[in-house]
C-alpha cells in the first residue's frame, strides 16, 4: 500500500489516479508522479503538468498573493548593453539585439519577441533584455526583435508578422560570424509577443498564397509561450477590455467575420499540427488570457499530433512570467534548456 505523504496545500485534493488516466490517454506523454513519488517533485511541476493533462486545474484560482509585479516594474528591471544592435530591415523598427556569450560555440539561439498589446507606446525590445542576459550567461546566444506596432506605418495585417518572421530569418546570415547554431534556435514570447512566437513557429504551415508566405522559412526546435494566445478568434472582448484598444480587429484590419482568413493564418490553432515542441506558461494569477485558452489549446496541439507541455506558475501574474528576477524563472528556463536539448521539459 502507498504510504502517506504530506503534500503542500497547493496539491491537496489531487487526483492522481484521474490525472495519471487522462495523461495516458494523451500524446503529450505526461508523467504524473503518486504521492510516494513525490520526493524531488514540486508542486510547482505538479500543478504544471495537472494542467497539461486539463483534471488538475482547481474550479477557481486561489485568491492572488498580496502583491503582483506591476507593468512599471517590469518595464524597469535592468539589463546590460546589447553587444550589438543589427538591422534586418529599413523601417526603424526592423532591428534586433543579439547577445553572445564568450567561447568558441556554436552556440544555441533563443529569438525573443516582447509583448505589449503589438502597441508602439506600450513596450520596446529593452522589456526582454533581462532574460537576454540571464540566458547569456548561461552560454546562451539571444536575438531580441522589434518589430512594426500599432499603429506604426505597416504594422498590423502583414507587416508586423512578416517583420517578426524576416527577423528570424536574418539569424542565417549572422550564423557563420557570431558562432550561432541554427539547429538550435528556441523562439521565446511573452505576451503579445508569445502569440507571435506561436505564429513564428508555426509559419511553415502556412499556404503560397497566403501574404506572410516564405519559401523554407527558419525551422525552429521549440517555442515557449508565455501567456500569449494562441487563436486571436478567441477571447477578443477580454483582451481589447485589458488593452483599452480594439487591438486585435486592428492588428488584423477588420473583424473575423470580415477577414476570417487572415485570423486563420496567424492563430497556431488553425495550422496545427505545427510539428514543434511547444511549452506554454501561464501564471495563476493572469487577468490578461483565460488559463483555459492554453489547456484547450494543449488538447487541440495534443490530438493533432504536437508534443505539447502546458506548466501554471503558482504565486504569479502576468509580468512575474517574463522575470528573470521572479520565482517563474526556474520553470521558464528549464523549459527553455529542455527544448535547446530537443526534449519537453519533465
Amino acid at each position: 500500500a502507498d504510504q502517506p505523504v504530506q503534500l503542500p496545500n497547493q496539491i491537496r485534493g489531487f487526483n492522481f489516479e484521474r490525472a495519471n488516466a487522462a495523461a495516458s490517454s494523451m500524446t503529450t506523454k505526461i508523467r504524473l508522479a503518486r504521492p510516494d513519488g513525490l520526493r524531488g517533485l514540486t508542486a510547482l511541476s505538479l500543478l504544471g503538468l495537472a494542467a497539461c493533462s486539463g483534471t488538475g486545474s482547481p474550479s477557481r484560482p486561489a485568491s492572488p498573493p498580496g502583491r503582483l509585479m506591476t507593468p512599471a516594474e517590469f518595464q524597469a528591471l535592468p539589463a546590460r548593453p546589447a553587444d550589438l544592435r543589427l538591422a534586418y530591415g529599413e523601417d526603424s523598427s526592423q532591428f534586433g539585439e543579439l547577445r553572445v556569450p564568450s567561447g568558441n560555440g556554436p552556440h544555441p539561439v533563443v529569438a525573443l519577441i516582447h509583448g505589449g498589446c503589438w502597441k508602439e507606446p506600450y513596450a520596446k525590445l529593452h522589456e526582454l533584455g533581462p532574460i537576454g542576459d540571464a540566458l547569456k550567461d548561461q552560454g546562451i546566444a539571444t536575438w531580441n526583435i522589434e518589430y512594426r506596432r500599432l499603429y506604426q506605418p505597416g504594422s498590423g495585417w502583414p507587416g508586423t508578422y512578416q517583420d517578426v518572421g524576416r527577423a528570424i530569418d536574418h539569424l542565417r546570415s549572422k550564423a557563420d560570424e557570431h558562432h550561432l547554431d541554427l539547429g538550435r534556435v528556441v523562439i521565446v514570447g511573452h505576451s503579445a509577443g508569445g502569440h507571435l512566437a506561436m505564429w513564428a513557429a508555426a509559419r511553415h504551415r502556412l499556404k503560397p498564397d497566403s501574404p506572410l508566405f516564405v519559401e523554407e522559412p527558419l525551422r525552429v526546435r521549440g517555442v515557449v509561450n508565455l501567456a500569449g494566445t494562441m487563436d486571436m478568434t478567441d477571447n477578443i472582448e477580454r483582451m481589447e477590455r485589458e488593452c483599452g484598444d480594439t487591438v486585435v480587429t486592428a492588428m488584423l484590419g477588420g473583424t473575423v467575420n470580415d477577414v476570417p482568413e487572415r485570423y486563420a493564418q496567424v492563430s497556431a490553432i488553425s495550422l496545427l499540427p505545427l510539428g514543434v515542441r511547444q511549452v506554454i506558461v501561464w501564471a495563476e494569477h493572469d487577468d490578461f488570457v483565460p488559463r483555459s485558452l492554453a489547456e484547450n489549446y494543449a488538447r487541440a496541439a495534443s490530438l493533432a499530433g504536437d508534443s505539447v507541455r502546458v506548466l501554471i506558475v503558482p504565486g504569479a501574474g502576468h509580468f512575474e512570467l517574463a522575470s528573470p528576477l521572479s520565482t517563474a524563472w526556474p520553470i521558464v528556463q528549464s523549459a527553455i534548456q529542455s527544448l535547446i536539448r530537443g526534449e519537453l521539459p519533465q
